[in-house]
């Protein structure tokens, strides 16, 4: 239990007089025995404490074999505290393997949308294939959700979102209509603010039919707290007022996520990373490379890598993280290792001609870290490692190298860096930047400015990834389609044309 529930002294009613459900319902975390449910009470969604007052309501919830809830498996009845947002997470266990699950909400006379979750594999089970959606950064006054919506109707086992679920400035040059309202606009630092900016991006039925169709594995990025933020350091805020801003950002994560209870945060504190296993298809590592990481070298930006970057008492997930990951890498027992994570491994040369300058907030600005994690990969001969991220607001594909400088260097391991929902705007299929990227990265294999996501399907054999593109998400009805679709084989640490 959370702290500051207690069933003996939580005053309960289940009397709401509009329907609470606004923002929608999700799923995420799943075990091959439970997933975790979430939902959140809203009537009035963007108003002070989503429009709820201070007491603490009864939610009952159900969860069914079947989309009609003819053979409901579990049902029971959560608290929804105005402590937490009103938010409701049920862990629920005793479900079976690989199935598809239906569940919904119920307080006073409401009901909440019903919605598909689904369970991972038993531990021993090897699938013969799976689908995985991978997106980030959707900021929300820069497009509509047009991605969304097509990875709704593709009903995937899960979706990975790898950062930047919300964005902490204000913007008055939206592109939606409405977005010019105050609300929207202004920077969040207190939690009431935080919490009214995820009720804003958790309104959109397109990212509401996204989460009801699959559940969710989340992580943070920087723009859930602050641009760039470094674990203690945020630009020129001072360490102790920034922990407090980080303490409310990471309480209304939590509130607005389907996360379990050992990620709620203690105060600027959150066990983000985890590990979660697909059976012995897919073992899915999520970092955090935010809550560990030194300060940006260089006073961040772009640089030229030098002796900062390349500094070995350096780490960009913190040492206790990198001895995690390849611990746990070297004993995983299914076929391919994933790491979901932030931003790039790969090099980044930005930069024509012989000079070189890379962004100092991916792991290039933390190179000693990429080479303990690639050199780790090759010394333990761990196979079939795929890197998921985001961040770039492009899409890069690559081959992870041991020496990036150097063309005939052994390959260990393959990065698909997918495109940002609608951050960017409309992009083009390679604008100038990508350009110069494909150009002075040879171990860049792909590249692609447009809005959109990654689709893969998984097998014992094949990775195979699908780039869906939106033609614009500066209007309403644009349309979604394949850009390409690349494959990785199993045993072989490099990508090819699908």
């Amino acid at each position: 239990m959370l702290p500051g529930i207690s069933p003996a002294t939580a005053a309960t009613t289940s009397a709401t007089k509009q329907d609470p459900f606004t923002l929608g319902v999700a799923s995420g975390d799943p075990l091959p025995d439970g997933v975790v449910l979430w939902t959140r009470l809203a009537p009035d969604p963007l108003a002070p404490f989503g429009g709820m007052d201070q007491r603490t309501y009864s939610v009952q919830w159900e969860i069914a074999a079947d989309e009609r809830f003819s053979r409901v498996v579990q049902r029971g009845t959560a608290k929804a505290a105005p402590e937490y947002g009103h938010s409701v997470h049920v862990d629920v266990r005793g479900l079976q393997p690989a199935r598809d699950y239906y569940y919904r909400f119920r307080t006073g006379g409401f009901i909440s949308p019903a919605a598909r979750t689904k369970t991972a594999p038993a531990p021993d089970q090897l699938l013969p294939s799976m689908t995985l959606a991978v997106a980030s950064c959707q900021a929300i006054w820069e497009g509509w959700f047009t991605a969304h919506r097509d990875l709704a109707a593709r009903h995937h086992d899960v979706v990975l979102f790898l950062g930047d679920y919300i964005y902490e400035f204000g913007n008055d040059r939206g592109v939606r209509p409405g977005d010019d309202d105050p609300l929207r606009t202004r920077q969040t630092v207190t939690l009431d603010e935080y919490r009214q900016r995820y009720a804003y991006y958790k309104t959109d039925p397109d990212l509401q039919a996204a989460h009801h169709t699959a559940p969710w594995i989340v992580v943070f990025d920087d723009h859930e707290v602050v641009d760039n933020w470094a674990d203690r350091y945020a630009g020129s805020t001072p360490p102790d007022e920034f922990l407090v801003r980080r303490a409310n950002a990471f309480r209304a994560y939590w509130e607005n996520l389907p996360l379990r209870a050992p990620q709620f945060p203690s105060g600027p504190e959150m066990q983000l990373y985890r590990r979660l296993r697909y059976g012995r298809l897919a073992e899915f590592s999520m970092l955090d490379t935010r809550q560990y990481r030194n300060d940006q070298a260089n006073g961040d930006g772009v640089k030229a890598p030098n002796a900062a970057t390349a500094d070995p008492s350096r780490s960009i997930l913190g040492f206790p993280q990198e001895r995690w990951l390849l611990d746990g890498l070297t004993a995983a027992q299914s076929t391919w290792n994933v790491l979901g994570h932030q931003t790039a491994i790969t090099l980044l040369d930005t930069v024509s001609g012989p000079g070189v300058a890379v962004p100092m907030d991916a792991w290039d600005g933390y190179s000693a870290s990429r080479d303990r994690l690639l050199g780790g990969i090759d010394e333990r001969g761990i196979q079939n490692v795929v890197s998921l991220a985001g961040d770039l607001h492009r899409t890069v594909v690559s081959d992870l190298a041991l020496d990036f400088t150097d063309p005939d260097s052994k390959v260990v391991a393959t990065e698909f860096v997918g495109t940002s929902l609608t951050s960017a705007r409309d992009g083009e299929d390679l604008d100038a930047g990508g350009r110069v990227l494909l150009e002075e990265n040879p171990h860049m294999k792909f590249g692609n400015f447009q809005r959109g996501y990654i689709s893969c399907e998984i097998t014992p054999d094949r990775w195979m990834s699908e780039f869906r593109v939106c033609d614009r998400v500066t209007v309403p009805d644009g349309t979604v389609s394949t850009r390409t679709k690349l494959a990785v084989e199993s045993g072989v640490a490099a990508v090819q044309q699908a």
